[in-house]
C-alpha cells in the first residue's frame, strides 16, 4: 500500500543517482521528477521507476525549481516530500512517513536529519547532525527568497530554507546525502554556491534583501550567519568550526579534507563579496 505523499525530485543530468534515490521512495503515492532539460538518460530512468517527468524552464532569477514545483504541480496529496537526486532514504522511512502523516494533527511539517557521505565514507561528526525541513503540507510551505538578483548559482534552491506556517516535528529516520562523491564535484558545486553567498551578502550590506518568509529557527540561523560575516579570518574560522568544534578530526583524513574544503568555500564567498562591492563602488 502506498504512502499518501507526493515526492518532488529536482534534477539535471542525474541518471547515475536517480536509481538509488527513486528506489528509496518507491512506496510514495506519486513522484514528480522536475527536470531542467537533462541531456543524459535522466528522463528515461525516472519513467522506469514510475515517476512523472516535468520540465522546468528557469528565467534566471525567480522562482527557482523547488518553489516553482510547489506552485505549479497538480499534487493529489496534501503532503509533499522534497528529496534531491543525490539523497536516499532507508527502508524504515516508509512506515515512519505513513505514521507521521496519519498522526500529524496540527503539525505543518517535519525535519529530517542527513548523513553526509564524503570520499565514500559517512562523516559521523563533520556537518552532523544536519536537519532539513523536507516533509510538509504543500499549501503551508515555501522556500524563502533572499535575493531578486541573478546569482549564477544554478536554477535550484540550495541554501534557502523551507518556511512552513505552523508547528513542526522531527523524524527519527535519517537520510543519506551523497552530495560529494569526489573533490572535483565539491569544488564545482561550491564555486556556484559561493556566487549565491556573495550576492545575498551584498543585498544585506545594501539593505536590499528580498527576504519574504521567516521562522524562528531559520531567522536565528540567519542572524548567526550575518554575525559571522563581520568576523576576521573567516576561512580559517570555518575550517576550525568543522574540524575542531564539530570534531571533524574524528572523521580521519576525510574529515580533515572536508573541513579544509569548507574553509576554501568560505574564502571564495569572502573574495566574491569583496569583488561585488568593488564593482558597485561600495568597498
Amino acid at each position: 500500500m502506498s504512502v499518501a505523499v507526493s515526492v518532488i525530485v529536482p534534477i539535471k543530468n542525474e541518471a547515475e543517482n536517480l536509481p538509488r534515490c527513486l528506489g528509496s521512495v518507491k512506496w510514495a503515492d506519486e513522484i514528480f521528477v522536475v527536470d531542467s532539460q537533462s541531456t543524459d538518460d535522466s528522463a528515461a530512468v525516472a519513467q522506469q521507476f514510475g515517476a512523472r517527468v516535468v520540465q522546468f524552464d528557469f528565467n534566471g532569477t525567480w522562482p527557482k525549481k523547488k518553489n516553482w514545483a510547489l506552485e505549479s504541480l497538480p499534487f493529489r496529496n496534501e503532503w509533499v516530500f522534497i528529496v534531491d537526486a543525490d539523497e536516499a532514504l532507508p527502508p524504515e522511512a516508509e512506515q515512519e512517513f505513513a505514521r507521521a502523516i496519519a498522526d500529524a494533527g496540527e503539525i505543518a511539517g517535519y525535519w529530517i536529519n542527513r548523513r553526509f557521505m564524503f570520499m565514500g565514507k559517512w562523516l559521523r561528526h563533520s556537518y552532523y547532525p544536519n536537519w532539513n525541513l523536507r516533509l510538509f503540507r504543500h499549501s503551508l510551505g515555501r522556500y524563502e527568497k533572499l535575493t531578486d538578483a541573478a546569482t549564477n548559482s544554478g536554477d535550484n534552491e540550495v541554501h534557502e530554507h523551507v518556511i512552513v506556517r505552523g508547528p513542526t516535528g522531527r523524524l527519527q529516520t535519517e537520510m543519506d546525502h551523497y552530495a560529494f562523491p569526489s573533490v572535483e564535484v565539491f569544488v564545482e558545486k561550491h564555486n556556484r554556491y559561493s556566487n549565491w553567498e556573495a550576492r545575498v551578502a551584498i543585498d544585506r550590506h545594501l539593505g536590499t534583501s528580498a527576504a519574504s518568509l521567516s521562522s524562528g529557527a531559520v531567522e536565528r540561523r540567519r542572524k548567526l550567519k550575518l554575525l559571522s560575516q563581520h568576523l576576521p579570518f573567516r576561512p580559517l574560522l570555518r575550517f576550525l568550526y568543522v574540524y575542531l568544534w564539530q570534531k571533524g578530526f574524528l572523521d580521519g583524513w576525510e574529515g580533515y579534507y572536508f573541513a579544509r574544503l569548507h574553509g576554501m568555500y568560505e574564502l571564495l564567498s569572502v573574495a566574491k563579496t569583496f569583488e561585488l562591492k568593488k564593482k558597485l563602488g561600495r568597498n
